[in-house]
Order: structure tokens, then C-alpha cells, then sequence
């Protein structure tokens, strides 16, 4: 059975400690990214699954990151986590997968992780043609 690869990516490292953990112990695989220049390295280096991405990073932002990860993998599944509530209409635009508001509700999180890796490819195309994000709020 292929275990899914999850790249987790927030610059604080308490959130990537506890939420890997959390990701770890619930069966997947975890690689961990501090910034987005790194998680862009880490997915070129081996298969991504999905992607939990942090928006407000040093280095290279969230937006940043997201454009560059789905211009190498445009059907890439990517959950976003924020603090910011105005994020909707922009992940909307770049065709999100699900936005979370921080603080997460994390079993709503790997219930959103479940469905989005179990998503069949029509849909996803559908979701990143138009009809934008789900949004997930705690």
C-alpha cells in the first residue's frame, strides 16, 4: 500500500513539530519545509502527495510558494493555512483545495487530507477550472 508523502510547510517550528507529529501518527508520510524556497527544493526532490502550507513566511511566501508548486504540479492538492481571513478570494483565484483559518480543528483538517487525497482527478479539474476553494473554518 503506498503511504501518502505529505509536505507540511510553516516557518514555526512549534506548528511543525506538533502538526507533523499529528500527520505522523495518523499514517502518513511526513517531509517538513521551514520556508518556501525549501518546500520548493523538497517537492523537486521526491513525490508530494499534498501540501499543507503555511501564507506568511520568510524567505518565500506562501503565494510564492503555491505558484511555483502548482506551476511544476498543476494538479497538486494544496490546503492552506492561514491567520488571515481576507485569503479567500486569492485561493480562490489560484484554485486552492481547502483553506484553513487558524487555529486548526485538526480532525477536520486530515478529514479535508482523506478527501482531497481520495479526490478522483475529474473533480480536481473541475475544482481548479472555477469553483474554487472549500473553505474550512474552526
Amino acid at each position: 500500500m503506498n503511504i501518502p508523502r505529505v509536505l507540511l510547510v510553516d516557518d514555526d517550528r512549534s506548528v511543525l513539530d506538533a502538526l507533523g507529529t499529528v500527520i505522523e501518527s495518523e499514517g502518513f508520510e511526513l517531509v517538513r519545509a521551514a520556508d518556501g524556497h525549501e518546500a520548493v527544493e523538497n517537492f523537486r526532490q521526491q513525490p508530494i502527495d499534498i501540501v499543507l502550507l503555511d501564507l506568511n513566511m520568510p524567505v518565500k511566501g506562501g503565494w510564492d510558494t503555491l505558484k511555483r508548486l502548482t506551476t511544476i504540479n498543476p494538479l497538486l492538492p494544496i490546503i492552506v493555512i492561514t491567520a488571515r481571513p481576507d485569503a479567500y478570494p486569492v485561493a480562490m483565484a489560484m484554485g486552492v483545495a481547502v483553506l484553513m483559518q487558524k487555529p486548526l480543528d485538526i480532525p477536520l483538517l486530515l478529514e479535508a487530507m482523506r478527501e482531497l487525497l481520495a479526490e478522483p482527478a475529474t473533480a480536481r479539474l473541475s475544482r481548479i477550472a472555477g469553483h474554487g476553494p472549500q473553505t474550512r473554518k474552526t
